[in-house]
């Protein structure tokens, strides 16, 4: 499938975290642990937040992360305190710059790993489902995309897990109808520069792996000599397909579907529930 990553705290090289890591993000992109495939080489996305209210800026490439010479460039002279990546083992279509995550309307990003299983199937009637007045932002021909502006058509602005509650229980009751199950493995994150929400979820409740930072401020007393955590911050908190770094201490397993809302120094960890829309 894929691998992804979310960071907010104190505005970092890029770098840091998707190449200098033991076990980073790109070098998931070769030597994934925990994924459904080992190579994830179907494209790359990068986007970051400069300011909380400002549109992201973002980086997209169908080159294989390890393999682009532009991306090392970019994640050494960028800093920013929020940002997303994505690495991408394409599953039902193709290797294209416009299927590459983080999706972005508007101040918002998306990234996912997983996948809605008989997409091509439903694909018609997922779409028909996304208001009017966003469909026409539509670029690419993924179900991860598809999923984006169901969430936004159903209030992702307004609440967020709400938003993508509902786009759950809508695909679900789609795939009902088909007679597909089970419907939907995901794990999401949604940003606005303010703040990170992830979710863990699947109809079969095996959801692909998910973890998230444990407290910085305590590893900074573990490790006061280590310049991986040492440039982060006491309340950066990272969100990441498998751990990064080897430090036990520092991971712990988000469990089956539940959402985790970050706002600065304030997480929140709810249980998440498809409702239909």
């Amino acid at each position: 499938m894929c691998r992804w990553l979310a960071y907010t705290g104190n505005a970092v090289p890029l770098e840091t975290v998707l190449f200098r890591a033991r076990h980073s993000l790109i070098d998931q992109s070769l030597h994934s642990t925990k994924g459904a495939t080992t190579t994830n080489g179907d494209g790359f996305g990068l986007g970051w937040y400069q300011h909380p209210h400002d549109i992201p800026y973002r980086y997209r490439s169908v080159h294989p992360a390890w393999n682009d010479r532009n991306l090392r460039e970019l994640a050494r002279a960028v800093t920013a305190p929020m940002f997303l990546a994505h690495v991408r083992a394409a599953t039902h279509t193709p290797v294209q710059e416009t299927n590459c995550h983080p999706f972005r309307h508007r101040r918002w990003m998306f990234a996912h790993n997983g996948l809605i299983q008989g997409f091509p199937l439903m694909r018609r009637e997922l779409l028909v489902a996304i208001d009017p007045g966003r469909f026409n932002a539509l670029e690419g021909s993924t179900d991860s995309e598809a999923m984006f502006y169901l969430a936004m058509t159903f209030g992702l602005e307004a609440d967020p897990v709400k938003g993508l509650e509902r786009m759950a229980g809508f695909v679900e009751a789609v795939a009902q109808k088909h007679g597909i199950e089970p419907a939907l493995n995901m794990t999401v994150c949604a940003s606005d520069g303010e703040q990170l929400v992830a979710v863990r979820y699947s109809t079969e409740r095996n959801s692909r792996s998910l973890y998230h930072s444990t407290s910085f401020r305590h590893l900074h007393e573990l490790y006061p000599d280590d310049p991986r955590i040492a440039a982060v911050g006491d309340d950066a908190y990272l969100i990441v397909s498998e751990p990064i770094v080897d430090l036990p201490e520092a991971w712990a397993e988000v469990p089956e579907s539940t959402a985790i809302v970050v706002r600065g120094a304030e997480i929140d960890y709810r249980p998440f529930v498809p409702v239909m829309p």
